[in-house]
């Protein structure tokens, strides 16, 4: 059974604010592979692709935009 973490949520909000991992990890004073690997843990867990990647930022999946919400929600309560 997956347990939610927090820290994955709060990686995938910064990666959705910044459309960027690189500002992600700044913003969060964590390395840009710990963010990625954050992202691909969570993508793993629920079994959908979060974010579409180019070279240069990230978009949300369609997915990922149903998800932020939700997120975001429960970010705030914590």
């Amino acid at each position: 059974m997956f347990h939610l973490d927090l820290k994955l949520l709060r990686g995938f909000n910064a990666v959705a604010c910044e459309s960027s991992v690189t500002r992600a990890a700044e913003r969060l004073n964590l390395t840009q592979p710990t963010v990625s690997g954050q992202i691909k843990e969570l993508e793993q867990a629920l079994g959908f692709v979060l974010f579409h990647r180019t070279s240069r930022r990230v978009t949300l999946s369609e997915q990922g935009e149903r998800l932020l919400p939700l997120v975001q929600s429960l970010l705030a309560l914590a």
